[in-house]
C-alpha cells in the first residue's frame, strides 16, 4: 500500500523536475536580478529600485512602450474584427471552397516570423516594392513611399505585415466558435424580426463570448511580446526603425540585457512587462463579465 501511494509522485516526478529547474528557478533568478545590477553573468551588485527608478525616468523605454501600445490597440481594433468577419464569411459558406479558403487564409501562420519579416521588407520597397506598386495601381500614388525609413510610416507597415500573419490564425479560432452557437437562438431571433446585426450582436456574440475573451487576452500578450518580426523587418536599423519609430518593449529588453550586458536592468524591465500584461488581461476578463460566471 505504501509502494501504491508513492506511484503517483513517482509519475510526475519527471514534470516537477523539469518546472522547477526550467520555471520556478529561472522565475526566482529574475526576481533577483531585478534589484542588481550586473557587468555579465558574474558580476553583481545590489541597487535596490535603481533599476525601477531608470526605467520611470528613461525616455526610450517610454517610447518602447507607445510603440507597442500603439500596435496592442491595432491588434484588438483591427486584427480581431478582420479575423470575426472572415470567420463569419466562411460560416455561412458551403462545399470544398470553404476549407480551401481557411487553408489560405491560416497559411501565412505557418510560417516564422523572421521569414515574414524579411518578406515584408521586401514588399515595402520604395518603388519596386508590391505594396508601392499596388497604391500606384490602385490610387495614381504611393510609388515613393518609404515606409521603413519615414518614422510615420514604420508603424503601420509593422501592423500591415502582422495583419497577414495572424489575422488567419485568429479567425480559426472564431470560427470554431461560430460552428458551436446553437442555431435555434438565432433562428428564433430572426422570426421575432431582428435584422442580421442584431442577431450577431445580442446572440451569436454573446454565445462565443469565452472565445472571443480568450483570443482578445492571447492577443494582447502577444502583442506586448512583438520582437522578432520588427527585428527582421527593420534589420537595417536593429528593429528599432528610425527615431525608435519600431522600437518595442522586448526589443528594449534585449538591448538592455544582452547588448549593454545589464541583465538586472532586463529583469527590471520584463516584471514592469509582465505587471501591465497582468493588469490588462485580469482588466478584459473583469470587464467581459467572465469572471463572475
Amino acid at each position: 500500500m505504501k509502494q501504491r501511494g508513492l506511484a503517483p509522485y513517482v509519475f510526475i516526478a519527471p514534470y516537477l523536475v523539469v518546472m522547477l529547474l526550467f520555471t520556478l528557478y529561472p522565475l526566482l533568478n529574475a526576481g533577483v536580478l531585478a534589484f542588481q545590477q550586473t557587468n555579465g553573468p558574474a558580476s553583481r551588485a545590489f541597487v535596490g529600485f535603481d533599476n525601477f527608478r531608470f526605467l520611470l525616468s528613461d525616455p526610450t523605454f517610454y517610447q518602447a512602450l507607445w510603440n507597442t501600445t500603439i500596435f496592442a490597440a491595432c491588434s484588438v481594433l483591427i486584427q480581431l474584427p478582420l479575423s470575426m468577419g472572415l470567420a463569419l464569411l466562411l460560416n455561412s459558406g458551403k462545399g470544398w471552397a470553404r476549407g480551401l479558403l481557411r487553408l489560405v487564409l491560416f497559411s501565412p501562420n505557418l510560417v516564422g516570423q523572421i521569414f515574414v519579416g524579411v518578406l515584408f521588407s521586401v514588399l515595402f520597397t520604395a518603388r519596386y516594392g508590391l505594396v508601392n506598386r499596388f497604391l500606384q495601381a490602385l490610387f495614381g500614388w504611393g510609388l515613393e513611399k518609404q515606409w521603413l525609413q519615414d518614422p510615420s510610416l514604420v508603424m503601420p507597415a509593422i501592423v500591415i505585415t502582422a495583419l497577414w500573419l495572424y489575422v488567419g490564425f485568429n479567425m480559426i479560432y472564431f470560427l470554431a466558435a461560430l460552428q458551436g452557437v446553437d442555431k435555434t437562438l438565432e433562428e428564433a431571433a430572426r422570426v421575432d424580426g431582428a435584422s442580421r446585426f442584431q442577431v450577431f450582436w445580442h446572440v451569436t456574440l454573446p454565445s462565443m463570448r469565452h472565445v472571443v475573451v480568450f483570443v482578445v487576452v492571447t492577443s494582447l500578450i502577444g502583442s506586448y511580446q512583438l520582437f522578432e518580426l520588427p527585428l527582421a523587418l527593420l534589420s537595417a536599423s536593429n528593429g528599432r526603425g528610425p527615431d525608435n519609430a519600431g522600437l518595442t518593449v522586448i526589443t528594449y529588453l534585449y538591448d538592455v540585457g544582452f547588448v549593454t550586458g545589464d541583465l538586472g536592468l532586463g529583469s527590471a524591465v520584463g516584471w514592469v512587462l509582465a505587471l501591465i500584461i497582468f493588469t490588462l488581461s485580469m482588466l478584459q476578463i473583469r470587464v467581459s463579465g467572465v469572471a463572475e460566471e
